[in-house]
């Protein structure tokens, strides 16, 4: 944890102390313990005012800037918006809600299931939105880190949610790499690329791939106009790779150390009442 106005290696070494004698008296921390902490990012995403008011705000950002590059773009190339899907255009939250009171995490095995329950909810303004797109004669193309495994089983879930552009072509999903550059240049080539959103700044730029989080934030500072302008990002309090950032790309790490090097990015206040 970071402290403001010092105590830090005494806070850090009181931490140190609580996991060696959790694992001395058998009380290791476990995953379970460590899903409990995205419980109320959980109840945000699904029960504030103020997501709905946020997505809705994100998704009338997007119309309105399409609505000016639409209004001044005078290319020979179709226009196309490139969107991410999962917390972007579909709420997976029940997903992870159920992930609570689990002792293991994100995993293939169980997000195959989920995906082929069909039961997340579009986010909210994002149908309208694309679908409003389509009317203006602009592709959308869906480039998502869902692996081809999956491939099915999202491609129903968008089509009941009644998005455009649900087929072979618009669909570009995770084959070799996790990186999503080459798919969105094989876009590029032949549309001129309008707005961009996603949920992961990795949805944008390839820059932020990998990135701890100090550097992150330095590469959003280089190119801050670009936000709300062709870069539309949404929230999402409940992964990404902005917690790998926290980790260093540790995903492999156990869940004492990752509690104790969330707790480490913290501000702390150092104040003794």
């Amino acid at each position: 944890m970071k402290k403001i106005n010092g105590n830090k290696g005494n806070f850090k070494l009181a931490v140190m102390v609580i996991v060696a004698v959790g694992l001395l008296t058998g009380c290791a921390y476990t995953t379970k313990d460590l899903n409990e902490q995205s419980v109320l990012a959980i109840n945000w995403v699904q029960t504030s005012a103020e997501y709905r008011a946020i997505s809705y705000q994100t998704y009338n950002l997007a119309r309105l800037n399409l609505d000016n590059f639409l209004a001044t773009y005078a290319g020979s190339k179709p226009v196309a918006v490139i969107a991410d899907v999962d917390e972007t255009i579909t709420d997976n939250s029940v997903y992870q809600a159920w992930l609570v009171g689990q002792d293991f995490g994100y995993s293939s095995k169980t997000w195959g299931p989920w995906i082929a329950a069909n039961l997340a909810e579009a986010v909210p303004g994002a149908v309208e939105f694309f679908n409003y797109a389509k009317a203006k004669g602009v592709e959308t193309f869906y480039v998502t880190n869902i692996k081809m495994d999956f491939a099915e089983g999202a491609k129903k879930k968008l089509k009941a949610l009644g998005l455009p552009f649900v087929d072979e072509k618009h669909l570009l999903f995770r084959i070799n790499t996790s990186d999503k550059q080459p798919r969105r240049d094989i876009v590029a080539k032949d549309y001129e690329i309008a707005l961009l959103l996603g949920d992961n700044l990795n949805d944008f730029l390839s820059v932020f791939r990998k990135k701890p989080v100090a550097e992150r934030s330095a590469e959003v500072d280089k190119i801050k106009d670009e936000w709300g302008r062709k870069f539309i990002v949404f929230p999402n309090p409940q992964y990404g790779d902005w917690e790998g950032a926290i980790y260093k790309g540790n995903w492999g790490a156990s869940a004492a150390e990752k509690d104790k090097m969330r707790k480490d990015h913290l501000e702390r206040w150092d104040y003794a009442p």
